[in-house]
């Protein structure tokens, strides 16, 4: 059976996401704001909407990718959101990234609206949607949950229930902490191998299957050692996630001293332009900041 879905925002991760689904078959409605976004997937079959409403009525699933949680909420339930099209028992599945308190609020006024919620955030960024291995941590009922899958098993290969509404939305931020917290050793130890003599691009190599090995060892030190920017991901996008982090510790009185010390640096290299950068201009933090040795 043709899944009939809405996507509600194609930038980087939609536009990866909305590429995978069309070409396992799904029937994809697009709405974003920019058109040039909207025409990178409609020239790979999907069809553009006028409206996030619009998106809606043409589908049973509505997933949504967007940069906040003020966005997914106009999006939704502002003036031509996808609340006004949507049809009843619509399941809206949102993959953004934002934070657990929000996301419960959204998840009830989408109950008072007749629709359905699934938080869905996911870790593995636009090259693994696009070959189908997102890891995905939801929160919702679990019906929907399991309904969701139907449409997220297109993109993922791992895809686990975390519990209600805004669970999904908090294993991220541990996520985010783990991967921040990972970036920052791993640069750190890139830039003592490389001050005592020692060639970092051998390391991961050397250290593979050891208990310091990991999928970002493998791949980030390589990427620090050589001061390879390619942008995979942005280094203000991880400020908003450990801000995220740091609001929860507040509201579980949770003590996060490395955390902290984490974001002040990324707060620090954004703060020097640098916010835009892949997490491999970590490095620049060990260089003093020298914004012109970016390449």
């Amino acid at each position: 059976m043709t899944l009939n879905v809405a996507l509600i925002g194609a930038g980087a991760m939609g536009g990866a996401i909305g590429t995978r689904l069309v070409e396992t078959g799904c029937t994809l409605t697009v709405f974003d704001l920019d058109p040039e976004k909207v025409a990178a997937l409609t020239d790979k079959g999907a069809r553009a909407a006028g409206s996030a409403a619009e998106a809606a009525a043409a589908s049973d699933y509505v997933i949504t990718s967007l940069n906040s949680a003020r966005i997914v909420e106009l999006a939704v339930f502002g003036a031509g959101g996808a609340a006004e099209g949507a049809k009843p028992g619509t399941l809206i599945i949102d993959m953004s990234s934002i934070d657990p308190e929000s996301t419960k609020a959204l998840a009830a006024r989408a109950a008072e609206a007749g629709l359905r919620w699934v938080d869905s955030p996911l870790s593995g960024g636009a090259p693994k949607a696009l070959i189908g291995e997102l890891t995905l941590m939801a929160g919702g009922e679990a019906q929907d949950v399991a309904d969701a899958h139907a449409v997220l098993k297109h993109v993922s290969s791992n895809y686990t229930h975390m519990g209600p509404s805004g669970a999904g939305q908090t294993t991220k931020l541990i996520n985010q902490v783990l991967c921040g917290l990972g970036f920052l050793a791993i640069a750190e130890a890139t830039q003592l191998a490389q001050d005592a003599g020692v060639d970092a691009e051998k390391i991961p190599q050397a250290l593979k299957g050891g208990r310091a090995d990991s999928a970002l060892l493998q791949e980030y030190m390589p990427r620090f050692a050589t001061r390879d920017y390619r942008r995979t991901g942005r280094i203000d996008n991880m400020v908003k996630d450990l801000n995220g982090a740091q609001d929860l510790a507040r509201l579980t009185n949770t003590s996060m001293p490395l955390t902290a010390v984490c974001a002040e640096v990324h707060r620090m290299l954004t703060a020097a332009g640098l916010g835009g950068e892949d997490q491999a201009a970590l490095m620049e933090y060990f260089k003093g900041l020298d914004r012109e040795k970016l390449s």
